[in-house]
């Protein structure tokens, strides 16, 4: 499995500051590009998105669908086949990279088997500056500030600069002309990267971005079969509305044994569960956009949170925890504290520390499965498109190539030559192969693997454990229930340079501390009306009108 982030500011919905809540996490903004013009709200035009071609490489054994399910994996190729022929980086000078990472350090060049290996496929030198994620923003400021960009790097999760917009167009490369319609087959495995994730990296009628690609949705948690079953509840189907699932939620509480119902939030599976659009929704009619506090549906999730923290279903403690204690709540859940917890899907079958492995070390009977909404109203957000996307320096066309053509290469689709070397090394120095074939990293592997290829560029990533068919089953049964349950996200089809700067800033800041005193109890429902009020003062009805004004304007699309 790749090494993906196991908790991310954007695909869990900025849980930092709501654990859950599904409000945003404060971004690092600093100005640059224009040095403060404004900027334009605008529609981003379809026309320019690349082509979709589906990769035949590995054949799954729960194949995926054109909608979104990912392919899912039991075994892994013991004789893993080539996706990108040739070197592509043959003649090219040294690339230099700067990316995050939530590994430790990886060895540098000389000491590290895999990065050698995979320079010699790349037939040229690859240069990766990896920082710390918690870190990341503030050093990507610094690159920016200093003048002085790598030759391609990735944006920071939770935001990095000030008019976007206008830094891209003054600093960075246009891919249109490379990647747009039928142009991307040139570079096959980023052709294979779903028209959701590229909408991303569009801004106007320019496509800049090569999307780090996740599953579309980060899916609504996690809960504990074995324990809703004790109360009953052998499939959620049978939950068929909020009610029910407080119902279900009292029972599943048990302080003297020191187990709950929910750890740190579920604001989130709520608003899903009620119908609750992802931050806004378009009328198609009008053009009107609605923010998601402002619908009956979200504040009736606000109301159960409220309910169930009042009915003490909450882990004590875990509502006010920030992301930065992610590892503590988490690990409540993991160590048997509770019955549900809200965290993204690329965390269920992480190695080792990812919620089936982590959990089976612990004890055997928990048994952990990915949650879905629940209800007849339920919904699905298209939270988890992207990880982030990679922008590429203004360089010359032959050295623009050059670099798409390394993020072809580090895109590969699981179980191909090229994905093998980038999350299992080099077999023999940094993996052998168990009884049925799938790679074990060796302890030297385990760090040469820490090299961060995978945040620059990557395909829609494969469902597979090494350690569990029925955690990969799960994960591939709650996708198909997921994915027909998506709902468009409109407004990410317009650039609102308000909600750029802000929405994931300070309005999340806002709206995140409004929701936990409501939930808590510090404050009542009878205050929620004025927290919408503020939002909307506070920059919301500025984004709305933005929004609004780029659908009225939205020729291109």
């Amino acid at each position: 499995m790749p090494r993906s982030t196991p908790i991310n500011r954007r695909n869990l919905l900025r849980t930092s500051l709501g654990l859950g809540l599904g409000l945003a996490a404060a971004p690092l903004l600093t100005a640059c590009g224009d040095g403060g013009a404004a900027e334009k709200s605008a529609a981003k035009s379809s026309k320019v998105l690349p082509s979709t071609v589906t990769a035949n490489t590995v054949k799954a054994d729960l194949p995926g669908t054109a909608a979104g399910v990912p392919n899912a994996f039991y075994s892994y190729p013991k004789t893993p086949v080539r996706s990108v022929q040739g070197t592509p980086l043959k003649g090219a000078k040294t690339v230099k990279a700067f990316t995050e990472t939530y590994a430790p350090p990886a060895p540098a060049r000389a000491r590290n088997a895999a990065w050698q290996a995979i320079e010699k496929r790349l037939g040229g030198t690859v240069d990766i500056t990896a920082v710390a994620a918690d870190d990341y923003p503030a050093k990507f400021s610094t690159m920016v500030a200093s003048g002085d960009l790598a030759d391609v790097f990735m944006y920071p999760e939770s935001g990095g600069v000030d008019h976007k917009a206008s830094f891209l167009a003054a600093e960075c490369a246009d891919l249109t002309p490379f990647l747009s319609g039928d142009k991307v087959k040139a570079y096959p495995n980023l052709a294979a990267i779903p028209a959701s994730a590229w909408q991303q990296a569009l801004y106007g009628d320019k496509l800049y971005g090569v999307p780090v690609t996740r599953y579309g949705t980060s899916g609504a948690g996690f809960y504990r079969h074995d324990l809703f079953k004790e109360v009953g509840v052998d499939s959620l189907d049978q939950i068929t509305d909020l009610d029910r699932f407080f119902e279900v939620c009292k029972e599943l509480t048990q302080p003297k044994k020191k187990q709950y119902a929910i750890i740190a939030g579920a604001t989130s599976m709520l608003a899903m569960s009620a119908g609750a659009p992802y931050f806004w929704s378009m009328d198609k009619k009008t053009g009107k956009f609605t923010a998601d506090l402002e619908t009956d549906a979200y504040r009736s999730a606000v109301e159960m949170a409220a309910k169930l923290y009042k009915a003490g279903c909450y882990y004590p403690g875990t509502l006010a925890m920030s992301g930065a204690q992610k590892a503590q709540y988490t690990d409540l859940f993991k160590n048997g504290k509770g019955a549900y917890v809200y965290d993204g899907m690329p965390a269920y079958l992480q190695p080792s520390s990812g919620y089936v492995d982590a959990m089976a070390a612990i004890d055997k009977s928990y048994d952990v499965r990915p949650f879905v909404p629940v209800g007849t109203k339920a919904v699905t957000w298209t939270d988890n498109a992207t990880l982030s996307e990679s922008f590429v320096k203004k360089a010359p066309k032959a050295r623009v190539e050059q670099i798409l053509r390394l993020l072809d290469f580090i895109a590969a689709p699981f179980g191909t030559e090229e994905y093998t070397l980038i999350n299992f090394g080099v077999e023999g120095a940094d993996f052998k192969r168990d009884a049925e074939g799938i790679p074990v990293l060796t302890s030297t592997g385990s760090q040469d693997i820490g090299v961060p290829w995978g945040k620059l560029a990557s395909g829609v990533p494969a469902l597979f454990s090494p350690t569990s068919k029925d955690a990969v089953m799960y994960a591939h049964e709650a996708y198909t229930k997921l994915v027909p349950k998506l709902v468009k996200s409109d407004f990410l089809d317009y650039t609102s340079p308000t909600w750029d700067s802000k929405g994931y800033g300070s309005l999340g800041t806002l709206k995140g501390d409004g929701l936990k005193d409501i939930i808590s109890g510090r404050k009542s429902m009878k205050d929620y009306d004025a927290l919408v009020k503020d939002y909307l003062a506070k920059g919301g009805e500025q984004c709305r009108s933005e929004f609004e004004d780029a659908a009225q304007k939205g020729t291109g699309k």
